[in-house]
């Protein structure tokens, strides 16, 4: 599903129009990215947890010349679904 399908599905189950589901898409997904970025964990019952995993920095190897090089430290959202969204996703 592309974020214009997501759109005309919340206008139809929502009784509104593509602008106003449109906007209020844009709104939550606003929201979790203001609070991912604070360092906030967003929990929505019945589907799920977003937060920020904090990845060290490591030591690899360039694949192309096989020289170690070291991979800085970064932030990685995630998601864990809620053990109801995979029971329903499961049936």
């Amino acid at each position: 599903m592309t974020k214009i399908e997501l759109i005309s599905a919340l206008a139809q189950k929502g009784n509104c129009t593509r602008k106003e589901a449109d906007e209020a898409l844009q709104l939550v997904t606003s929201v979790l990215v203001d609070a991912l970025i604070a360092g906030e964990k967003v929990h929505l019952t019945g589907f799920g947890t977003f937060e920020i995993h904090e990845r060290k920095a490591k030591e690899t190897k360039n694949p192309r010349t096989g020289k170690p090089m070291t991979t800085p430290a970064k932030k990685a959202p995630a998601f864990r679904a809620s053990k109801s969204l995979k029971e329903a996703v499961n049936e």
